[in-house]
């Protein structure tokens, strides 16, 4: 009897739990510290909830995420880890991820959540002129690897050196250990402001990127289906735009 009865409580507390729709399709959502878009809210290198995440990306994905009523954990890692957990599992997303042709092929998309503009700076109290970026040919970039800047960089010959983040190259190029810094136009100089370095200079901005969440190729149609179904949500209601004016875009 006792069995029987536990079974029954079982059930009942099963029930009154509002199950969000295709609760089996859990999504496992990755980021990374790239503020302002994606960063701890603790200060901390990983976070293993969304709770401890913010950023502008963050706050879309979220609302996007609660729109589709999926149930989902969002966890903060560093990019290459995160990349390619959404490159080979299913049901794995990693944001805000800058949308390339190559790319393309890779992953399912949703967005444009938002975009960056690319951004060379130069040291404080630079005179450093460029009418292109061939103008810097010569010149030793500060990137971090599996940057979508970084790797275009490389691809074209110039030379980057590269961390294992970015928020360590504004001190890099403030110590002249390195001649010019690739970033984005607003994640630059928040890294900067961090770092204590104050003053860059942004010499040459280029390509206006457009960022969204990539979710693996074998995530089912009806998840994704969703997903962008809650894009069109936020964006219909006004909270979309409401979020892109208070980070400034």
């Amino acid at each position: 009897m006792q069995k029987i009865i536990a079974f029954f409580v079982a059930v009942l507390g099963f029930t009154s739990v509002s199950v969000p729709a295709l609760a089996t399709e859990k999504l496992y959502i990755y980021t990374e510290n790239f503020p302002p878009y994606n960063m701890s809210s603790t200060g901390r290198a990983f976070e293993h909830t969304g709770e401890g995440i913010d950023g502008l990306c963050t706050e879309l994905v979220k609302a996007v995420l609660d729109a589709s009523e999926l149930d989902y954990v969002i966890k903060l890692r560093n990019w290459d880890y995160g990349y390619n957990r959404a490159l080979s599992k299913k049901n794995h997303g990693i944001y805000c991820t800058t949308y390339t042709e190559n790319r393309a092929p890779e992953f399912q998309w949703v967005g444009p959540l938002t975009s960056n503009l690319w951004t060379v700076f130069a040291p404080a109290g630079s005179d450093l002129e460029i009418d292109s970026l061939e103008d810097t040919k010569d010149m030793l970039y500060a990137g971090y690897r599996g940057d979508v800047m970084t790797e275009y960089l490389l691809e074209r010959g110039y030379q980057v050196s590269e961390m294992e983040s970015d928020d360590v190259n504004p001190k890099r190029l403030e110590l002249g250990q390195v001649d010019l810094w690739i970033a984005d136009r607003l994640a630059g100089p928040y890294f900067a402001s961090q770092q204590n370095v104050e003053g860059l200079v942004p010499v040459y901005s280029f390509n206006n990127t457009e960022l969204y969440l990539a979710m693996n190729l074998e995530t089912p149609d009806e998840v994704m289906d969703k997903l962008n179904e809650g894009l069109e949500t936020i964006k219909r209601n006004g909270l979309y735009e409401a979020l892109q004016t208070k980070y400034g875009l």
